[in-house]
C-alpha cells in the first residue's frame, strides 16, 4: 500500500526553505518546489492515463496551500471521473486566448486600413478623405471602439437611421463604406457571419429606400437658348476664373478636368487637348476636339512652360471650382458650372441629330453596354470635332427677338462604321 505523505502545516511548509521538491500532503501528489533562487512553487505529480504529469498550480507567494490543495483534488477528481488531460485542456484553452487576442480589432482600425487602401486607389485626394471624414462623424462615435466581430445590425441602424431621412444620400454612402469595412474584416479573418451592413435582403427591411425619400437635385442648368447671350456677357468679364469657365462651356467637360489643364495637353496643330487618364473620372485617357473660339481662347492666354497650368489662380496654384461659381453669382445667374453639361447634352439632343453614343463620348461618359463599349474601340475624334464646331457656332448665333425658337435640326453626324 503507498505510504500517505505527512500533511504539514503552513508553518512547516514555511520552513522549507533548501531547494528540493517536498510532499506536503493534504492531496496526493502534491509537492512544494523550491528552487536555488528561492522561488517557491506548487507542483502536483500524479497520473493521466498512463503518463505521469507534473502540473503547476501557481506561486506559493500567491498561492496558499489550502488554495493549492483544493487546486489538486479538483484536478485529481477531473481526471479520475471526466477523463480529462488538464494539461491538454489548459494548452488548449492557452491557443485559443492567443487566437482570440490575435482576431481581436477594432472597427475603427479596420477602417483605417480600409482608409488608406482608399487613398491609394483614388484618382483624387478628395475621395480619399471623403471616407474618412464620413466615418470619423457618423460611424466611430458608435462602432469605433467596438470589436469588429461584434458588430451586429442593431448597432448599424443605430448609425444610420437619425440622419437617414435628412442626409440621406450622405447615410447612403456611409452604410456603404461601413458595408467594405466589415467586408475587409471577413476576408482578413477577422468577422464571420453575413454583412450586417449590406442593402439588400437585410437594411432594406429597416430603412425607407433612399430613392424614395431623397429629392434628386439636379445640376441647375442654364436654358439653352440663354446660352448666346450668357457666353456674350461671360466674354466681357475679365480674370483667369471667367475664362476657365468660358473653356469649360465651348468643351463641355468637367470643372476639374480644365482646372487642372497644362499647356503640354494641348495640340495647337491638331486642335486637340488630350487629357490624361489619372485627371479623367473613368480613369482612361480623353481627346477633345477643340474648336476655333476654344483655340483663340487659349491663344489669348499667357503661354507658360509645357508643366505650367492653363488655367492658374491669380496667386499660383489651381483655380477652385468656388472661384468660377463666384463667377456665375457675380453674373446673376443661379446656375452651376457643372450644369453647362447639362445645357450641351440637351442641345445635343433638342437641336441636333447627333446620335446618342457620340453625345456620351463628347461628354466622356462611361459606357454602361458591354456590347456596345467591346464594339466602339474608336474615339469618334472626327465627328467629336463637327460637333464641338455646331456647339460653338450654335453659342455665338444670336436667336432673332422676338422669334419662336424650334428645334433646328443640325446637319446629320454619320454613323461610324462598324
Amino acid at each position: 500500500m503507498p505510504r500517505v505523505a505527512k500533511t504539514l502545516t503552513p508553518l512547516e511548509i514555511k520552513r522549507l526553505v533548501e531547494p528540493g521538491f517536498y510532499s506536503v500532503g493534504g492531496a496526493a501528489g502534491l509537492h512544494l518546489q523550491v528552487t536555488k533562487s528561492g522561488a517557491r512553487s506548487w507542483i502536483l505529480r500524479t497520473m493521466v492515463g498512463s503518463k505521469r504529469r507534473d502540473i503547476g498550480l501557481g506561486s506559493a507567494r500567491e498561492v496558499s496551500v489550502a488554495k493549492a490543495r483544493e487546486y489538486a483534488l479538483e484536478i485529481k477528481r477531473k481526471i479520475k471521473e471526466e477523463g480529462i488531460d488538464p494539461v491538454a485542456e489548459r494548452q488548449a484553452a492557452r491557443s485559443a486566448l492567443l487566437a482570440a487576442q490575435a482576431k481581436a480589432i477594432t472597427f475603427e482600425e479596420c477602417a483605417r486600413k480600409v482608409i488608406d487602401k482608399k487613398k491609394k486607389e483614388a484618382s483624387n485626394k478628395k475621395h480619399g478623405k471623403q471616407w474618412e471624414t464620413t466615418l470619423e462623424t457618423y460611424a466611430f462615435p458608435i462602432l469605433g471602439k467596438m470589436g469588429v466581430d461584434d458588430i451586429e445590425l442593431a448597432h448599424i441602424v443605430e448609425v444610420l437611421e437619425p440622419h437617414w431621412s435628412e442626409k440621406t444620400e450622405t447615410m447612403t454612402r456611409v452604410r456603404q463604406r461601413i458595408e467594405a469595412v466589415l467586408s475587409w474584416a471577413s476576408a482578413h479573418g477577422y468577422r464571420e457571419g453575413p454583412n450586417v451592413a449590406a442593402w439588400k435582403n437585410n437594411l432594406d427591411a429597416i430603412l425607407p429606400a433612399p430613392a424614395k425619400i431623397a429629392k434628386v437635385e439636379h445640376h441647375r442648368a442654364l436654358d439653352i437658348d440663354a446660352t448666346h447671350d450668357f457666353m456674350a456677357d461671360l466674354r466681357q468679364r475679365q480674370g483667369m476664373a471667367a475664362r476657365c469657365l468660358e473653356f469649360v462651356i465651348l468643351t463641355a467637360v468637367r470643372s476639374g478636368e480644365a482646372r487642372g489643364a497644362v499647356w503640354s495637353e494641348i495640340d495647337f496643330d491638331k486642335a486637340v487637348w488630350t487629357i490624361p487618364a489619372e485627371r479623367m473620372k473613368a480613369g482612361k485617357k480623353h481627346q477633345v476636339p477643340l474648336s476655333k473660339p476654344a483655340v483663340r481662347l487659349l491663344e489669348s492666354l499667357p503661354r507658360g512652360e509645357d508643366d505650367a497650368l492653363v488655367f492658374p489662380a491669380p496667386r499660383g496654384g489651381k483655380l477652385s471650382d468656388a472661384a468660377m461659381g463666384a463667377v456665375l453669382k457675380r453674373m446673376g445667374h443661379k446656375v452651376t458650372v457643372h450644369g453647362f453639361r447639362s445645357t450641351f447634352r440637351d442641345w445635343t439632343a433638342e437641336r441636333t441629330s447627333t446620335p446618342h453614343h457620340v453625345a456620351e463620348m463628347a461628354l466622356a461618359h462611361t459606357i454602361a453596354n458591354g456590347v456596345e463599349a467591346a464594339y466602339r474601340r474608336g474615339d469618334l475624334l472626327e465627328k467629336r470635332a463637327t460637333l464641338m464646331k455646331q456647339w460653338a457656332d450654335f453659342i455665338d448665333t444670336k436667336p432673332a427677338k422676338g422669334e419662336n425658337i424650334t428645334p433646328i435640326r443640325q446637319k446629320k453626324v454619320a454613323e461610324p462604321k462598324s
